[in-house]
């Protein structure tokens, strides 16, 4: 295989990355506090299999050259999560929320604390304010709970009344670098372990009772740029196939009777 069949087949997958990240933004585009996600990428043609010699040189003991799995693949160098602000949406129920600018819920999980801007919420049959998945929405005094048919009031500052009693106040952080977070699924985020980075009291960013945060999405910016991949990927795979029946002609010729 020629270098510019190599070359072809990494800026392939490298688009084939691409697709799959679009496709993953546009099949979220109606998933509340959804943040869309952009991927950079490494230089991804390091070395090709003839930079390595093998130091081995009886024929009879194994292949000399090395194969072509050994040569660097398309590398994500980041996954760039967007946190912009999404458009606010009404819903009139006491217990959707919605944060106005940086900041993060905390929610208590099976495996740990963890971020979201998710802000559907009810309340559970012990008492507990969670998420659809059982996720403990997280007070400064710990989990967030209410009386069986308690009125709640939540103040922009976070303030969490039932029955016009202040029980707790909504625990917003944020994280200094964005960067640092990672997606683990089910709109959630955490840190990225290693990550020199960490929540803190979100000052500048309230509350909003009765709203939701719909997905920062951009349909029609992800739907050129889903066009604009394939038009690459489809380049890239006329190019091996031109490459590859310069190949087939080359050994035509060479094996052809003198």
């Amino acid at each position: 295989m020629q270098d510019s069949s190599y070359s072809a087949v990494f800026g392939a997958l490298t688009q084939q990355h691409r697709l799959d990240s679009i496709a993953n933004n546009l099949a979220n585009v109606n998933t509340t506090g959804f943040k869309s996600e952009k991927l950079a990428f490494r230089d991804t043609f390091r070395r090709y299999a003839h930079d390595m010699v093998d130091p081995n040189t009886t024929l009879n003991e194994k292949v000399p050259w090395p194969q072509p799995n050994l040569l660097a693949q398309p590398r994500i160098s980041e996954a760039v999560i967007d946190m912009s602000q999404g458009p606010m949406k009404s819903t009139g129920n006491p217990l959707d929320l919605a944060i106005a600018g940086d900041g993060f819920f905390r929610v208590q999980t099976p495996e740990g604390e963890f971020l979201t801007r998710q802000g559907v919420y009810h309340r559970s049959a012990e008492g507990f304010v969670v998420d659809a998945h059982g996720n403990q929405l997280l007070g400064q005094g710990g989990p967030l709970q209410i009386a069986e048919g308690g009125a709640v009031l939540i103040d922009a500052d976070g303030g969490f009344s039932v029955d016009g009693e202040i029980v707790d106040t909504i625990d917003l952080v944020r994280v200094e670098d964005p960067r640092a977070l990672e997606k683990v699924g089910n709109s959630l985020l955490r840190i990225r372990p290693g990550a020199d980075a960490q929540a803190i009291p979100a000052e500048d960013s309230t509350v909003e009772q009765g709203f939701l945060e719909a997905a920062n999405v951009n349909v029609v910016s992800e739907m050129v740029n889903m066009i604009e991949a394939m038009r690459a990927f489809e380049a890239y795979q006329k190019m091996i196939s031109g490459s590859f029946e310069q190949d087939k002609k080359a050994i035509a010729e060479v094996g052809a009777p003198r």
